[in-house]
């Protein structure tokens, strides 16, 4: 368009005595009219200078029309037309509680390009302190560690796509201080608690399958609870793992995807497993491997789960561990049995081998201990 300005184009100019106006062309309206940043200063040398500041902040970069859109309407239109069909449903809901109920109350008015790091740190901080109230409350009480955390990663995601879509320059959540993960310590069976669990839930005729299956696979919760027969290829004794079901806000089950495209997987059963499945089949109606216990139409709820593990714990008089442990035992006791952790981290879900690794790192590092040993025995004999 003929005498459009160009991007980083600047002047100065004074607005009044003792005040100077810098401003800089950062991008253009849908007809074409610049989008202008503002600086101030006292003296023209020190708009100058902030201006010449401002033009390397936004070096290469041509801002949208929709660059003054609020943070609340930014979010909004995120979640509608970019996240709705690449997140689970139960993610979709956790998003946006966190939007209406945390970030819009403190910033959702702000024009998205002006909100500083700063402010969003102030955000985190109120959060914390305050966070958790009801309606009728003028200040809560502290919010948890992990919630805070949910809200950083939602809303860096939110913002590094506002980046991309030239809405903002940077992402003002870079930079922000949150607390660390202070995920429950591990627990897990040992050898002889194992033997013990397994021997403990032959008493449970209904559950057996269940556990027995959790056991042996290390699924998470929901995806074990997620699994439909179709998923299941009674010939070869794999078995497909792409959904997870989670318990809905109010009552009620959904199922979507697995938490992440990695824990899209396919894995080769124990044949003890598979033998177990092939039985159940035998007898089974329905469309879910284990269905649930009071509508046979619906599948097994995690909660139900939770609560008989629990049960069979206490009545075996073995530690309380928490369900996500079984699977915490599983690939304990498949590292020090020797599967391979690159093996092992395709049958968890895992992004990467590494990642196993770190997480199992009470296990490996012995493992390594016992791997020196036997190169230090093989080797001693060459020592001069």
């Amino acid at each position: 368009m003929a005498g459009r300005r160009p991007s980083g184009d600047g002047n100065i100019r004074q607005k009044r005595k003792n005040l100077w106006e810098g401003r800089i062309v950062v991008g253009h309206k849908n007809d074409g009219t610049p989008i202008f940043r503002y600086v101030y200063g006292k003296t023209q040398k020190e708009a100058l200078e902030k201006m010449h500041l401002r033009i390397e902040e936004y070096r290469g970069v041509e801002l949208t029309e929709e660059s003054n859109m609020t943070l609340a309407d930014w979010l909004d239109k995120w979640m509608n037309e970019y996240m709705i069909f690449s997140i689970r449903p139960s993610t979709f809901e956790s998003y946006t509680n966190m939007i209406e109920n945390h970030i819009k109350p403190h910033l959702g008015d702000k024009q998205i390009a002006f909100i500083t790091t700063a402010e969003i740190q102030k955000m985190y901080n109120y959060l914390k302190k305050y966070g958790r109230k009801r309606a009728t409350e003028k200040h809560g009480t502290e919010l948890a560690d992990s919630m805070i955390r949910g809200i950083h990663m939602m809303l860096h995601e939110a913002m590094d796509a506002a980046v991309k879509e030239r809405l903002i320059v940077k992402n003002p959540t870079n930079g922000t201080t949150i607390p660390k993960n202070n995920y429950p310590p591990m627990q897990i069976l040992n050898e002889e608690q194992f033997k013990i669990f397994l021997e403990a839930i032959k008493s449970y005729p209904e559950w057996y399958d269940f556990f027995y299956t959790e056991c042996t696979t290390g699924l998470r919760l929901g995806e074990i609870c997620g699994l439909r027969w179709d998923d299941f290829d009674e010939q070869s004794g794999k078995i497909k793992i792409s959904r997870s079901v989670t318990a809905k806000r109010g009552g009620g089950l959904t199922w979507g995807e697995t938490k992440t495209e990695t824990g899209k997987r396919t894995i080769l059963l124990p044949p003890s497993t598979a033998l177990i499945l092939r039985r159940r089949k035998e007898t089974a109606f329905g469309e879910w491997i284990f269905r649930n216990l009071y509508n046979p139409e619906l599948p097994m709820a995690p909660s139900s789960a939770y609560n008989k593990l629990k049960v069979i714990l206490k009545n075996a008089e073995l530690p309380l561990i928490r369900f996500h442990d079984l699977r915490h035992t599983f690939a304990t006791h498949s590292l020090i049995s020797g599967v391979d952790a690159k093996t092992l981290s395709k049958i968890l879900g895992h992004t990467n081998a590494s990642f196993t690794l770190d997480t199992y790192t009470h296990v490996t590092t012995d493992m390594q201990q016992r791997a020196s040993k036997i190169i230090g025995s093989f080797v001693d004999d060459f020592i001069i």
